[in-house]
């Protein structure tokens, strides 16, 4: 007995030791807490941040989503780090910023040499389970116990992992994203639910775009539900943080791929009740590169020296704490090349466009969409109005300036305007420093477009990397 003491007492002062030197208690100690939290992050595909019950959309049924949002933190400024689906997944993966991923375009696969926070994650003792959308390139595999291409697959995850291990899972569904089918609820949303953006012509096409495209939101909720009932029928719902986030905005013309809000806002809600109050809002600036780090700090890993995003951990406990002053997004090559970049704050927004003499075209899924084949005839019928002739204007401009508070549609470009010059000096100022920070490169290889600008059809072989 005497034996044991003595060596418990040595370890204390060795423990004691590491904290004094490192300002921090030794890793083990952190990673065999028993309040180490499971994580759960659910990413849908081409959702728009407001297209939901906990946004305040009037006509979309989100039961699950506003249950998640009940018992947690819903943030109403959280915004993307590029509008485009695998450099979205690439940059949550890593905690750094498209272009310091080596996987900035569309269908590049992350390279072999990105540190993942799963690996850390799974080193420090947690399951860590991949399914559903992949999208990420091989090299990523390494981060995971599991993955398995059926969203579904969190079940069987539920079932084989150590039961006393901690778990991580990733769960990337494929909902809303496009080609649409019928009969993918019990109770479809019709025509006259759709909210018609004044960007897009609301007329009987468009509006029954928007009902397949919110039937697809549904589900998805059904899939939300289903795990959220799971997790608390198996008593893991206290101490599980469930983040729900979406990896770019709608699939429709002027959202997904540019760097307005309505392609790089996304919903952001935090669930888990040990730690966060129940129904709680914040107005926090957000980017999603700043997961990783929360992700890490709730778990008691120490973060690595490669992430670029900072811990918010402070507002899920406090959600009316500030976060950022600024965010920032770029826009990369997706079927369509493009080269931009854009820095928000919680009042302006200010985009650089590098390729001003391309137009501003959308995605080709969105470009096939009858959303956007509606904008097409009436351009050429010379009926548009003007904030729909954006996919149309030649060139564009190179700076963009915006009041995100009185034109949130971003509509009027101030870039030109004597009386916000000041204010564009300083967006151009916190931009120019970033680049530098991150090391943004200045200059870049023009990439063909892989299909018809006005009938999406396919104009190059499909690229098969980044699956």
């Amino acid at each position: 007995m005497q034996l044991i003491n003595v060596r418990l007492y040595f370890c204390l002062l060795a423990l004691v030791a590491v904290t004094h030197i490192t300002g921090r208690v030794a890793f083990a100690a952190d990673t065999n807490s028993p309040e180490r939290p499971n994580i759960v992050l659910f990413i849908a595909d081409d959702m728009a941040w407001n297209d939901a019950e906990p946004y305040g959309h009037p006509h979309i049924r989100t039961p699950n989503l506003s249950k998640l949002a009940d018992g947690g933190v819903t943030f109403d400024n959280a915004f993307l780090t590029v509008s485009s689906c695998s450099p979205t997944r690439c940059s949550l993966i890593t905690g750094r910023y498209p272009h310091s991923t080596g996987a900035p375009n569309l269908h590049e696969p992350l390279p072999a040499d990105q540190h993942l926070f799963p690996e850390d994650l799974k080193k420090a003792g947690y399951f860590t389970g991949a399914c559903g959308k992949w999208h990420l390139g091989p090299h990523a595999r390494r981060g995971f116990s599991k993955i398995d291409p059926n969203l579904h697959a969190w079940q069987q995850f539920l079932e084989e992992r150590p039961a006393e291990s901690p778990f991580f899972f990733w769960i990337a569904t494929t909902d809303p994203h496009r080609p649409y089918q019928p009969d993918t609820i019990n109770q479809p949303h019709t025509a006259d639910d759709a909210v018609v953006p004044p960007y897009l012509i609301d007329n009987e096409e468009t509006r029954q775009d928007f009902a397949e495209y919110y039937d697809e939101i549904g589900r998805l909720d059904e899939e939300v539900g289903q795990i959220y009932a799971t997790l608390e029928k198996q008593g893991l719902l206290e101490n599980t943080l469930f983040v729900f986030i979406s990896d770019n905005g709608r699939p429709f013309p002027r959202c997904k791929g540019t760097i307005y809000d309505t392609g790089i806002k996304t919903p952001l809600i935090c669930h888990w009740p040990a730690k966060i109050k129940a129904g709680e809002r914040s107005k926090a600036l957000l980017s999603t590169v700043d997961l990783a780090p929360t992700f890490l700090k709730v778990a008691g890993v120490e973060q690595g020296e490669t992430f670029q995003g900072e811990d918010f951990n402070d507002v899920l406990e406090s959600p009316e704490t500030s976060h950022r002053e600024y965010v920032y997004a770029e826009r990369n090559w997706h079927n369509f090349d493009f080269w931009g970049r854009g820095v928000r704050s919680m009042k302006f927004k200010y985009i650089h466009n590098n390729y001003p003499e391309n137009y501003d075209t959308p995605p080709a899924d969105a470009v096939r969409s009858p959303s956007f084949q509606a904008l097409v005839s009436a351009h050429a019928k010379g009926t548009l109005e003007p904030q729909q002739k954006f996919a149309f204007v030649h060139p564009r401009a190179v700076e963009e300036l915006y009041d995100i508070v009185n034109d949130p549609y971003e509509f009027h470009n101030l870039a030109t305007d004597l009386a916000y010059q000041d204010e564009l000096e300083n967006m151009r100022t916190q931009l120019a420093d970033w680049r530098e920070q991150t090391q943004d490169p200045d200059t870049r290889t023009p990439i063909p477009n892989d299909f018809d600008a006005t009938t999406g059809e396919r104009t190059r072989p499909t690229p098969t990397s980044g699956k």
